[in-house]
Order: structure tokens, then C-alpha cells, then sequence
């Protein structure tokens, strides 16, 4: 009896032989969706250096130097007001001094012995002068007017105190020889520093 015949061929795939083939296929497209690097690693973006021209304001270091120009010149300006009104004060009180020293010097005599107040605190009169027309000084406008019948003179005492009504500095101005019903109106000024803030008190008014 005749054999069967099986025509020659390729038999089923074996299941190793498949899922190896499956393990190559994948591979290959994970390998080409890195890139084409070769290595199956994602490329990593690398950043880039920030555009200094787009940046906006001044660099430190010209930041200090224009400060301490700033403060250069604040200090310059404060030192040329200072001076300015540092002359200006001796100014005013060259021109008061010229006027005054003799009847200061005379009003300081009539004064060393009066008791008391003296016999013409109502006579006598002061206001504060403003620092803008003095120069920065501190100074007092003192009216003395004749309300006797019969010329007479005038010496008056100023003292400056502190704020604990401690005399600082006396002052003496002083009106001779005035006729009846007529003023004078000399200035008596402090040459003491602007601080401790000083009052002026009509300390004694003596009419001779």
C-alpha cells in the first residue's frame, strides 16, 4: 500500500522564535521616537543664557556710585547753606554791634547796682526778630519809650534762658539822652549755639 505524501515546507513558527521577533520590533520604535540618538535616551533641551539687553534698570555698582554722588552733593549744598548763613549772622551782628557797644557798655554800668527789676520795666518792650532777616541768629527787638515828661536815659538788661530757666547768656542794651514821648528800639542778640532752644526774659529796665 502506497505511503501518504506530506508536500515539504516551513512548519508553524515555534512561540520563542515569535516573541523574540516582537521584542526586536518594539525596540526599533522606541528607538526612533529618541531622536535617532542611538542610545534609546530622550534628548534633553539644554536652557539657553538669558538675554542681558532685555534687562532693564542700573547695575549695582552704578547704583552705589550714584548715591554716594547724591550724598556728595546733599553734603556739599548743606556745608555752602551753612556757610551762608553763618555770614549772613555775622553780617547782622557786625551792623547791631557798630550801633549798640557804647550804649551796652553804659547800660551794663547803670546796672550793676540797680536792686531789683529797676524803676522802668513798663517802658520797655520786646518781640523776637525773624531768623530769615538775622542770619540765623537769635535775636530781640527791644522798644524803650520815654513816657515821662523830661528826657531822660535807659538801660535794660536781657538774659536768654534755656528751658529749664537757666541764664544762658545776658545781654544790655540801652537808650540815652531820649526826649519826651520818642523810642528807641535797640537789638539784643544771643551769640550762644541754636541748641538748647533759648527764651529771651526783660530781666531789668532802669531809667536814669
Amino acid at each position: 500500500m502506497p505511503r501518504s505524501f506530506r508536500p515539504r515546507g516551513r512548519g508553524p513558527i515555534p512561540r520563542p522564535a515569535v516573541a523574540v521577533l516582537l521584542c526586536v520590533v518594539a525596540w526599533g520604535v522606541l528607538a526612533g521616537c529618541g531622536g535617532g540618538s542611538g542610545t534609546g535616551t530622550p534628548a534633553r533641551s539644554t536652557p539657553a543664557s538669558p538675554d542681558t539687553a532685555s534687562f532693564s534698570g542700573t547695575p549695582p555698582s552704578a547704583l552705589a556710585s550714584s548715591a554716594a554722588s547724591a550724598a556728595a552733593s546733599a553734603r556739599a549744598s548743606a556745608s555752602a547753606a551753612a556757610s551762608s548763613a553763618s555770614a549772613r549772622a555775622s553780617e547782622f551782628e557786625a551792623s547791631v554791634s557798630a550801633d549798640t557797644v557804647r550804649a551796652a557798655a553804659t547800660a551794663q554800668r547803670q546796672l550793676k547796682n540797680v536792686p531789683g527789676r529797676g524803676n522802668a520795666l513798663s517802658e520797655v518792650s520786646m518781640q523776637g526778630l525773624p531768623k530769615e532777616r538775622t542770619g540765623g541768629v537769635l535775636a530781640v527787638l527791644v522798644t524803650i519809650t520815654n513816657k515821662t515828661g523830661h528826657k531822660a536815659s535807659y538801660a535794660v538788661q536781657v538774659d536768654f534762658k534755656d528751658p529749664s530757666g537757666h541764664v544762658v547768656e545776658t545781654r544790655f542794651v540801652g537808650a540815652e539822652n531820649l526826649e519826651p514821648g520818642r523810642k528807641e528800639q535797640p537789638i539784643a542778640f544771643s551769640r550762644a549755639p541754636a541748641e538748647p532752644r533759648l527764651t529771651a526774659y526783660l530781666a531789668k529796665a532802669q531809667r536814669y
